[in-house]
């Protein structure tokens, strides 16, 4: 992290060191090299430290070309989700924004094209963010960029109209399975494989090696034929992975 951040990483972590009644940064690092602190307490730590950016549907022109593109080909070359379910990945999903846009997405494909059968995994480090993601509950300034004819079809409005909450329709919250995952982790427990995977403005918090690791781990949980969006500020272009671009920050893996 570079200099600048100093201010923002001591005033996250202060609040670890007055939960835990530490009275300094080095016993809290001791703390974290111990036997109880890396079995819990590094968790927290990287529930405080990590930035979780996501709206509902960001980067929208994504969301246009699964259902316009990415979805009838899916359907007509393998079957996904008329043969068999549809599996789609939001990995770095946060509290769950993006998900829940797919879930949309997919559901409206459903209804207006062709009946399909989808399930989706989220998948965070952060398991502050997971538990808002499970819960499915936004404010209602979240959902502004949710289409109004989605709105009334997906969000339940709190019984308090005061409170400004709004919650994902339990058919949707039914479709969405939330699990932590450290992109780090020298193996994944994910062990089905994938129609669709979005990655989305995450590998930028990487450095080059590790971004090339952590997409063929990606990869090797997609299949062939299937498509990976990326964030519009990440390339993976000079990587040499087994992949065709198929539109901005769309890749499609080769066979």
């Amino acid at each position: 992290m570079p200099a600048a951040k100093k201010t923002m990483l001591e005033s996250r972590l202060r609040k670890r060191l007055r939960h835990l009644g530490l009275s300094s940064f080095r016993e809290y690092l001791d703390y974290i090299d111990s036997p109880a602190g890396k079995s819990g307490e590094l968790v927290s730590m990287i529930d405080v430290v990590t930035t979780n950016k996501t709206d509902f549907f960001r980067e929208p022109a994504h969301f246009d070309y699964l259902y316009g593109h990415a979805l009838p080909d899916l359907i007509k070359e393998s079957g996904a989700g008329s043969k068999r379910e549809l599996k789609v990945w939001s990995a770095g999903c946060s509290s769950g924004e993006e998900p829940y846009t797919l879930a949309m997405v997919l559901s409206e494909y459903s209804l207006k094209v062709s009946e399909i059968s989808f399930s989706i995994l989220g998948t965070d480090i952060s398991t502050h963010v997971l538990e808002k993601a499970t819960k499915a509950i936004y404010a209602q300034e979240k959902v502004d960029p949710v289409p109004p004819a989605m709105k009334k079809k997906y969000l339940l409005r709190a019984r308090d109209h005061s409170l400004g909450k709004v919650r994902i329709v339990p058919e949707l919250r039914r479709k969405v399975q939330c699990g932590r995952l450290n992109f780090l982790d020298a193996d994944y427990w994910i062990k089905d494989v994938y129609d669709v995977i979005f990655c989305r403005n995450v590998l930028i918090y990487f450095e080059k090696d590790n971004q090339i690791g952590i997409l063929l781990k990606l990869l090797d949980r997609l299949t062939p034929g299937g498509y990976l969006f990326t964030g519009h500020s990440e390339t993976i272009h000079s990587m040499n992975l087994p992949v065709r671009l198929m539109g901005p920050s769309v890749y499609r893996k080769l066979p």
